[in-house]
């Protein structure tokens, strides 16, 4: 018996009990459009996290106060004295810009609108240190900072919460922890960021934040952005900021009491959750597939019950051991092939949903269904109709014929 023939008669046997058959498959199209639904909706996820991350710039560096790889006995603070020393052009001629700032959450109010959202104090470093660009109005300059002005930036959220708009605003005052301010311009849309929704902010002047706002007696500072001189440099200006701040901590290499990230290293970290959370969603959907061919290998065991005599005349009409182990394994195949093709769709459907739900609730998340994941599933799924068919056609290849003939 040849493969074609084997084929057409697998199509005929299917045929004939359509119902069953069709049971048969649906437990395959469920794992095949599982698996790829899962794949694609964590391979939308990681480009959407890793675009966020890059979106910063390639050549940033965020120093944190603390060091969780150190045994640290004393833990000095980040202070805005230690960020204008990385301005240095001597000790540092890799770092561009430096962007010290402070953070906190506060109450906002206009009118009768209420929000609440992160305040930062910047200073004017800020805004080409993170890329920031404005939708209206101009950035927080030096005399700002250095008088304590009472000025604002918005975010396009907070300005949409509070005014139901994001253009229009510049001169509108507010009130912030009841302090009243005036707005002096609004950020352009960036959406999520590596620190949450980089549009549900506002920016103040540093001095004002600390004085006014947060209440900081001192010149701590809660994060400092490092800009290097170019994306081939990120490294060389992360030893420059590290010797720096080691000689001002006075401590020794190996237990520093701070923290130097990299863009890189944030998409690195991001890769490594976002590939094991789709290995584990894929896995879970995998799960299925296995239930499907288990599925399958029962429909084939009473298939060949059923079939006894049939079995018993092929082989007392001279047909071989190959002939009935292939009539089978075709069976079971194209259950597993077809259940593949139809889930391949079903995973396809699943993936454009969550991309338009994604999509309507402002959400960056675009499923992605590559070509990968469609080949493993469809290989899976036939090795799995292999599998689970094996036993069903060799019990059926090793029957005799005299007692296959007198089944009934």
């Amino acid at each position: 018996m040849n493969i074609g023939q084997a084929i057409i008669e697998a199509l005929e046997s299917l045929n004939s009990n359509k119902p069953r058959s069709a049971l048969t498959i649906l437990g395959i199209v469920i794992g095949v459009g599982a698996v790829i639904a899962m794949l694609s909706i964590g391979s939308g996820a990681q480009s959407a996290i890793t675009g966020s991350i890059s979106g910063i710039g390639s050549n940033l560096l965020f120093v944190f106060r603390g060091n969780l790889s150190a045994n640290v006995q004393v833990v000095k603070p980040l202070t805005f004295e230690d960020s204008q020393a990385l301005l240095d052009q001597f000790q540092a001629p890799s770092v561009q810009d430096v962007a010290p700032v402070i953070n906190g959450t506060v109450s906002i109010v206009y009118g009768t609108e209420k929000t609440s959202t992160t305040v930062y104090g910047v200073t004017p470093s800020y805004q080409p240190v993170r890329y920031y660009a404005l939708s209206e109005g101009s950035f927080i300059t030096d005399e700002h900072n250095l008088g304590q002005a009472s000025v604002v930036l918005l975010g396009p959220d907070v300005a949409n919460k509070l005014f139901g708009r994001a253009t229009g605003l510049v001169g509108e005052s507010i009130r912030i922890e009841g302090v009243p301010f005036r707005v002096i311009g609004v950020l352009e849309t960036k959406g999520g960021g590596s620190f949450g929704s980089e549009d549900n902010v506002v920016l103040v002047p540093f001095n004002t934040a600390q004085l006014k706002l947060l209440h900081r007696t001192q010149d701590h500072v809660d994060l400092i952005y490092v800009q290097a001189v170019s994306s081939n440099a990120v490294q060389a200006a992360s030893d420059e900021v590290a010797q720096i701040l080691r000689t001002r901590h006075r401590t020794k290499i190996g237990e520093d009491d701070f923290t130097i990230f990299s863009q890189s290293d944030f998409v690195s970290t991001a890769q490594t959750i976002t590939n094991v959370l789709t290995i584990f969603l894929g896995g879970i959907a995998g799960i299925s597939l296995l239930v499907g061919g288990i599925g399958i290998m029962n429909i084939m065991l009473v298939s060949v019950t059923e079939r006894t005599r049939e079995i018993g005349l092929r082989k007392a009409l001279g047909a071989r051991k190959r002939d009935i182990l292939i009539q089978f394994l075709a069976e079971s195949s194209l259950l597993s092939l077809l259940g593949g093709l139809v889930g391949i769709g079903l995973g396809w459907t699943i993936a454009f949903v969550v991309g338009r739900i994604a999509a309507a609730s402002n959400t960056p998340l675009t499923p992605v269904v590559g070509i990968d994941a469609v080949l493993l599933a469809t290989l899976f799924s036939t090795a799995v109709g292999l599998f689970f068919g094996l036993y069903p056609a060799n019990r059926a290849a090793n029957l005799e014929p005299v007692e296959a003939l007198r089944h009934e």
